[in-house]
């Protein structure tokens, strides 16, 4: 399906992440939608190198590319050099930035803020001599424990990932305080689920984590009071949808995309269940984040339909039964065969 009404063939697209979880599914959607665009990815791929918490530094995995018929480029975008080379060979008119640390659990403070900070201003200053459009991956991670629905101008991270996704925003407000004149638009991503997230693994949604379990002949296991733990679920199609509607913006800045309907996790493994045909009921555990968990997420999205022209296509319910066939084939060829 394609979303809004630019034209894209014929243009030159760089998506940095474009091994990931959104950046893969930007890249199929041009693919599949406008052949005669050029598209570059643009990935660390992963290394085997891990954080102090033994998760992957970068969780880029050739297979969410795999079919992909355009350009794959190896790199850091901490290396200048690299950049340097990308601007030198190509003349992008769109770049849509998903390369980052994203992992919320992630304690290195300066590899965070070199990574989604500095080399986010250096993307961005390359968009601005080349004139492109700047799309980028923000996060709900800015607001923490501030009340819901979230809204943009209140703000509160609790780690240094929505600090650093944050500085981010505040850059993008700046460039467009001095008076740039292409699009910038930071997309605050709520919980996103959908196909090619898989290769995420422990950060992967709990939609494909409680489906695989269920897969197993296992109950689903949850937080004790999950049925009260509220969360704004967003399937990938919707993300997709907002990435583009941002190229031709309204108004620059920042917005949230979610949709805007708070559902549990219980919700989740109860839709799950329902779809795969089990009653295995559910396995609680004690929650080991009281104090540093979001209990309640929820998006205003009254900005984002007001200048994107964004409207959410998909309830949880519609989501999850889109997602279950490529969350069993996923068990066959990934889990089932370790």
């Amino acid at each position: 399906m394609k979303y809004g009404d630019i034209d894209f063939n014929g243009k030159t697209i760089l998506i940095t992440g474009g091994a990931g979880f959104i950046g893969s599914n930007l890249a199929f959607y041009f693919q599949e939608n406008y052949p005669g665009a050029t598209v570059v990815v643009f990935d660390a791929f992963r290394s085997g190198e891990t954080l102090s918490n033994g998760n992957l530094r970068s969780f880029g995995h050739f297979k969410n590319l795999l079919g992909f018929e355009g350009i794959v480029v190896s790199g850091d975008i901490n290396d200048k050099a690299a950049l340097k080379k990308l601007e030198n060979d190509y003349r992008f008119d769109y770049i849509f930035h998903e390369a980052a640390i994203s992992d919320t659990t992630a304690q290195e403070q300066d590899l965070m803020i070199l990574t989604n900070v500095n080399a986010f201003e250096d993307l961005l200053q390359m968009a601005i001599r080349q004139g492109a459009a700047m799309v980028y991956a923000s996060s709900a991670a800015t607001y923490g424990d501030a009340p819901s629905p979230q809204r943009v101008g209140n703000e509160n991270p609790g780690n240094v990932y929505g600090f650093s996704k944050l500085m981010m925003d505040n850059l993008t407000y700046k460039y467009l305080d001095e008076g740039v004149d292409i699009p910038i638009v930071g997309l605050r991503y709520f919980n996103v689920y959908g196909p090619r997230e898989f290769f995420k693994n422990k950060t992967a949604s709990t939609v494909v984590q409680f489906g695989h379990q269920i897969l197993q002949g296992r109950a689903p296991k949850l937080f004790e009071g999950s049925d009260k733990i509220l969360r704004d679920f967003i399937y990938i199609e919707d993300v997709i949808q907002a990435n583009i509607k941002a190229c031709q913006p309204q108004k620059s800045g920042v917005y949230n995309v979610g949709t805007g309907k708070a559902r549990s996790f219980q919700d989740i493994a109860d839709i799950l269940q329902q779809e795969l045909g089990t009653d295995y009921g559910t396995e609680y555990i004690p929650n080991p984040y009281i104090g540093q968990y979001q209990f309640y997420t929820e998006a205003d999205i009254d900005d984002t339909v007001k200048y994107l022209g964004y409207a959410p296509n998909f309830t949880l319910e519609a989501g999850i039964k889109a997602y279950i066939p490529e969350i069993k084939r996923l068990f066959e060829k990934e889990v089932a065969r370790g």
